[in-house]
């Protein structure tokens, strides 16, 4: 299994001092976390697009190609592209381009996005959502796929047998489809013969199998292969449970009812946090121990080939998050990979 991390560079007040870092500062220690993830030996890196206060991550493109120019070996994923909001060609272009720096470590993750705030930014109708999702998902993969494009659609120009430069060094560019709670999503993942990134960031684990079931059904259905699954959550590391949940609740808690605020949830106690915390729950938080039980306990259900954690939901100091990567890349990887080769 693949084990990897994505962010979406949260720059959030600490939850203890008010405090918040400079953007700059908060982009150099992304860079040493990326850094670190590379050096120990983990497999990708994804930094999710957000157009929002509190994170900064409206353009992953640029930070991914900043990271390139500091590693090696990791692959360098966007977790996700809002597609429906962006144009494909340049989205291809951009990818492309870190692909040639990178010198063959770059994917493009896309989906529709948990949050809306790009749509009006970019002068799209929510009206038009999925439409334009799917829409411009299909350029993007005949992108990929022809050398001089013939397409047309609903909402975006027309291209009427033109060459998109530059190509990748990968043939084709690795692209996966993020999935949350929508079946239609996992099953037209398999159907396109596209891997899918399935997101479990609430409840329990066990109920999103069939999402899975439909990604291979999808597949089948559609005369293809079945393609690799990744399970993405929110998760953080510590040398024992209970420092990793001191450490992860204050932000984690931060993060959600600021979001919970404005679609109506409850606030998050720290009894949730606990419960969320046990085997069969959706935070992969606690101890290397811990956390190496839960990835396994999660393979037994999905048969997954990717794990990718969320460590930074809301702002965790940068040494604590350093320690986190650590102990994820050299305790917890070697053991999931040992048991799931």
């Amino acid at each position: 299994m693949e084990l990897g991390l994505y962010t979406f560079v949260e720059n959030t007040p600490d939850s203890e001092t008010g405090e918040k870092l400079h953007p700059s500062k908060r982009l150099a220690n992304l860079m040493e976390e990326i850094e670190l993830a590379d050096q120990a030996g983990l497999d990708v890196v994804g930094i999710g697009e957000h157009h929002r206060e509190e994170y900064i991550s409206s353009a992953p493109s640029v930070i991914l190609a900043a990271a390139a120019a500091r590693t090696e070996n990791i692959r360098l994923s966007s977790a996700v592209t809002v597609l429906g909001s962006e144009d494909p060609v340049r989205v291809y272009q951009q990818f492309s381009t870190l692909d040639l720096l990178s010198e063959g470590r770059a994917e493009i993750m896309v989906g529709r996005g948990s949050f809306i705030e790009s749509f009006p930014l970019f002068g799209y109708d929510l009206n038009n959502y999925d439409e334009l999702f799917a829409e411009k998902l299909d350029l993007l993969l005949t992108l990929r796929e022809e050398e001089k494009v013939n397409w047309s659609g609903k909402y975006r120009a027309s291209i009427p047998g033109r060459e998109i430069h530059p190509h990748p060094m990968q043939n084709p560019l690795p692209v996966w489809i993020a999935v949350g709670g929508t079946p239609q999503s996992a099953y037209r993942a398999g159907a396109l013969g596209i891997p899918m990134a399935l997101a479990i960031i609430g409840g329990q684990p066990a109920q999103f199998k069939p999402f899975a079931d439909l990604h291979k059904r999808g597949a089948k259905e559609n005369d293809h292969q079945p393609k690799a699954l990744s399970i993405n959550s929110h998760g953080f590391i510590a040398d024992s449970s209970q420092e990793a949940a001191d450490i992860a609740f204050p932000a984690f808690k931060q993060t959600m009812d600021k979001i919970g605020k404005e679609r109506g949830w409850s606030p998050m106690s720290r009894q949730q946090f606990d419960s969320s915390m046990g085997l069969h729950g959706a935070n992969v938080v606690g101890s290397p121990q811990q956390v190496i039980e839960k990835i396994l306990h999660q393979y037994e259900i999905f048969g997954h080939d990717r794990f990718s954690i969320q460590m930074s939901v809301g702002s965790i100091p940068h040494k604590k998050l350093m320690r986190s990567i650590e102990l994820f890349a050299t305790e917890v990887a070697p053991e999931v990979r040992k048991a799931t080769t």
